[in-house]
């Protein structure tokens, strides 16, 4: 027996991975996840630049807010399906259809505001067990499904409305979408509460993306490097202090920003720290992997449908309140626009990648550029060529990234 006492060898704490030594090759393997933020504030400045700053005016940020906040809400849920490997075409109709219900109740029956509000998140979740029954349980693709719902719903929108449009709401129903806080804590020559709000956000946010590197490098994943890690985070910080200042020099923080912000902050969680977010990678990452590993998928896709339909519910009551009318073409394109916002975001083609952040990103990206070619005096038909090509490059983007990795 040797006198000798063996010690256990420490482990030594894991180091970041940023998948090369070279840092700009580093940050090339990491525009993916962090290009979005930076073409974002390209963007912002581009267009502050060309329209000599009106377009960082404080009633033109409100009016970005308040214009686009429906599509953002529709982003998340559009995020989400198409993780799973699914789209949903119907959701334009959907808003529609909402938003007519809300208003039949409302404006045609003399029923209170908050009736119509119900009412329309009902259907909206009617709508989805129902396209997430023959999506889930009779096998039918997503893409034929919700196709055929963006015509039956359409439809019923018009029988429901008669096909003509309906107005006004009620002034508590309009606030929704149009109402704004404003002087929380105090009179100073602007609203302190909403950059309070906006300070919140960004430790919020700051606080959330150290979290996620920590338990990356904890399980030796790949991580940003570090320059660039810091880079975004002040990126942000400063867009969304910026624009909290112009808010609390316009009118105060708006109401649909605040559902909007917990709509946000409530799917990131699910998406990130819940089983049924992981569940939804999973599925849209490897579907027989999935089925493997004991995931029940079909119930998975259903409430991934159920969900859809609600969050096109909440934009539909959006969408109705700020345009203080229910109209039978309501809603057209919206779709579109949602699934442009996820893509451009960093959602994958073929599922499996996405982060809700990223889809709300990428659909202020697209409202950012509308806003501007709006303020520039661009042409209609140019602006729509300019966002498909936005959108094209960025699913080549995401073909090239993929490519580039090995993937086929």
């Amino acid at each position: 027996m040797s006198g000798t006492t063996s010690t256990a060898p420490t482990s030594a704490p894991p180091t970041p991975r940023t998948g090369s030594a070279n840092p700009l090759v580093a940050i090339r393997n990491n525009l993916r996840e962090s290009g979005i933020y930076i073409a974002f504030v390209v963007v912002v400045l581009l267009f502050a630049v060309l329209t000599d700053g009106v377009s960082l005016s404080p009633g033109n940020i409100t009016n970005i807010v308040s214009q686009y906040s429906y599509i953002l809400v529709l982003a998340i849920g559009m995020l989400i399906v198409i993780v799973a490997g699914h789209i949903d075409l119907s959701v334009g109709s959907v808003v529609a259809l909402t938003g007519a219900v809300s208003a039949q109740l409302v404006i045609g029956n003399g029923q209170p505001w908050w009736v119509g509000v119900l009412a329309a998140l009902g259907v909206g979740l009617v709508i989805g067990v129902w396209q997430g029954f023959w999506v889930a349980f009779i096998g039918i693709p997503a893409f034929i499904v919700t196709l055929a719902g963006m015509l039956l719903f359409r439809g019923l929108t018009q029988y429901v409305l008669n096909n003509v449009s309906l107005s006004p709401f009620p002034e508590q129903y309009t606030t929704i979408a149009t109402g704004y806080l404003n002087g929380l804590f105090g009179g100073y020559g602007y609203d302190a509460f909403t950059l309070f709000i906006g300070a919140f956000a960004v430790v919020g946010f700051v606080a959330t993306q150290l979290r996620t590197r920590l338990a990356k490098i904890r399980y030796q994943q790949v991580v940003e490097a570090m320059p660039l890690f810091i880079l975004k985070l002040v990126l942000v910080g400063l867009v969304v202090m910026a624009f909290a200042w112009q808010l609390a020099h316009s009118r105060g923080l708006p109401i649909v920003l605040i559902i909007l912000g917990v709509l946000i902050l409530v799917y990131s969680v699910v998406m990130r720290s819940t089983v049924f977010g992981r569940q939804v990678y999973a599925i849209g990452g490897n579907l027989s992997a999935a089925l493997l590993s004991g995931v029940n998928v079909r119930w998975v896709n259903f409430w991934i449908f159920v969900n859809m339909g609600f969050l096109a519910a909440v934009a539909g009551v959006i969408f109705s309140s700020r345009s203080n009318t229910a109209q039978p073409g309501a809603g057209n394109s919206f779709e579109l626009d949602a699934i442009a916002a996820a893509f451009i975001g960093g959602a994958a083609v073929t599922g499996g990648v996405g982060k809700v952040q990223g889809a709300i990103i990428g659909g202020l990206l697209v409202g950012v550029i509308s806003n501007g070619m709006q303020l520039l005096g661009v042409n209609q038909s140019l602006q729509s060529v300019i966002k498909g090509l936005v959108l094209l490059l960025a699913v080549a983007f995401d073909v090239y990234n993929k490519r580039r990795g090995g993937v086929r």
